[in-house]
């Protein structure tokens, strides 16, 4: 071959090399495959009972379970950024230090411009919130008619959109933006009377009235707001669109349903007596029993505080409790139940709750292993009270009726069925009274939150932060000032 032929070969396979290489390096992959390659999701979030909160058990919240649950469908870690406000949560997504934002967020018109809302996963309702004895406004228009000094919104957040929309008919409407409070921070302000009013989301309230039983919905204000994730707006919608597919597939394999159940099944209507009780109790009754519960845990595995919680419903830590169908003692031992733990005296508080304490293992271990946490404690906490027998019979009848026997959000709806005749004649075990389970395990639900927040308050925050670190003292102030944080617990 010629010279100079052999030199143009030469030649243009080097080229056709130089330009393959150059290619490559000017590919940029999109943001799922940038995701996907880093094996990270960077979530921005604020710290809040709604959002992330941090107990000795790891971080827990329903925003946390879905970006927990986002990352395992994309098949990567999740790293979560909390932010001090929500301002701070869109300049993170904004300047690319997150992906996506779950903060509890809501569109609007000027956000559209700059980022990317997903389709609703949960609508909430807004309270005006005062505090019980404290001047109650009932309209608009007494908002209206108030000081701005009275009424605190935090600044950035959408309740202060939803203001400005009611200030097209009443111009009078006024407030004070405060810099960078998370929700429940308002909250205590207004139970504390540093504020006379609020505007924060029902799922906020329904997860910390019972800290502050004074709190009173003064009333709502009208229209729903639709909660939804953000992402930065641009030509790559790739991160994006993977998140409707994961909620179109959350939706429909109904595991959406299961975590909203998991963190608002158990909150019914407020009982401002029942928690004022407890909370009472937690100081004059629960330090004599807390070693107790807590070898009793160590014994069994079970968490202390879910022990307490149980004996609470039961008895209200009374060691002398006795119903008038013959149960006894702090954890109500039926005599059958104290036989076969091996308790000779239901009245003595270290058998029952010893004997509570191993029964209760025991029905949980009987749970199919097939069930997760925490469906696999609510069904144990079902049987703990209407039984085993009547437990299974009402799967069975969620199952007939076309529902999954292994989620509690369907066999709650199908316990209460036990008491009507034409389904408990169906059942190997018959009739039973249904809704008390129901009632029974959202009440320990209930005091188990509880108890869980009030011996773990949240410290601030050992996650990656962005912008000022978040310290959230509200909770543990208000404690204080209850006289719950004492050295017992």
């Amino acid at each position: 071959m010629p010279s100079r032929v052999l030199r143009i070969l030469i030649a243009t396979l080097c080229l056709g090399l130089l330009g393959a290489s150059a290619s490559g390096l000017l590919y940029k992959p999109t943001a799922l495959e940038g995701v996907q390659q880093s094996g990270v999701l960077r979530v921005v979030t604020v710290a809040g009972p709604a959002t992330l909160s941090h107990t000795s058990d790891g971080p827990t919240g329903l925003e946390y379970d879905l970006a927990r649950a986002f990352a395992d469908y994309l098949g990567v870690e999740l790293d979560m950024l909390v932010a001090s406000s929500k301002a701070d949560v869109y300049h993170a997504l904004a300047t690319g230090s997150a992906d996506l934002a779950a903060a509890g967020l809501s569109p609007s018109e000027a956000r559209n411009r700059h980022f990317r809302f997903t389709e609703s996963y949960l609508s909430v309702e807004q309270h005006v919130i005062y505090r019980f004895g404290q001047r109650r406004p009932e309209t608009v228009a007494d908002l209206a008619a108030m000081d701005s000094a009275d009424l605190q919104i935090a600044a950035y957040g959408s309740q202060i959109e939803r203001l400005q929309h009611l200030r097209g008919d009443y111009p009078e409407l006024s407030w004070n933006e405060v810099a960078s409070p998370g929700t429940e921070e308002l909250l205590y302000r207004v139970w504390n009377r540093e504020a006379e009013l609020t505007v924060v989301d029902s799922i906020d309230l329904q997860l910390t009235q019972h800290f502050y039983p004074e709190l009173r919905i003064a009333f709502t204000l009208e229209g729903a707001r639709d909660l939804v994730w953000a992402f930065r707006n641009g030509r790559d919608d790739t991160l994006y669109r993977a998140s409707g597919h994961f909620f179109e597939q959350m939706r429909n394999s109904g595991r959406l349903a299961q975590i909203e159940e998991r963190y608002l099944g158990h909150l019914g209507q407020f009982d401002y007596v029942g928690a004022r009780v407890f909370l009472r109790h937690i100081t004059e009754r629960l330090p004599e029993y807390r070693e107790v519960f807590k070898e009793a845990a160590a014994r069994t595995g079970v968490d202390w505080r879910l022990l307490a919680a149980i004996g609470y419903q039961e008895s209200h830590w009374n060691p002398r409790a006795v119903s008038p169908t013959g149960v006894r003692g702090i954890m109500m031992l039926t005599l059958p139940t104290a036989r076969e733990m091996g308790i000779e005296d239901r009245l003595d508080p270290v058998q029952s709750i010893d004997g509570g304490a191993r029964y209760f293992a025991s029905l949980r271990q009987r749970i199919p292993e097939r069930i997760e946490e925490p469906v696999r404690t609510w069904l144990a906490l079902a049987a703990y009270n209407v039984g085993m027998g009547h437990l299974e019979d009402a799967r069975r009848l969620t199952e007939i009726r076309g529902g999954d026997p292994d989620t509690w959000k369907d066999i709650k709806d199908s316990l209460p069925l036990l008491s009507q005749r034409e389904w408990y004649e169906q059942t190997r075990f018959g009739y039973a009274r249904g809704q008390e389970p129901v009632t029974y395990v959202a009440q320990i639900r209930t005091y188990y939150d509880l108890l869980t927040r009030i011996t773990d308050p949240e410290p601030g925050t050992t996650l990656v932060t962005v912008g000022r670190p978040y310290e959230p003292e509200a909770r543990r102030r208000a404690l204080n000032l209850a006289g719950l944080l004492q050295s017992t617990l």
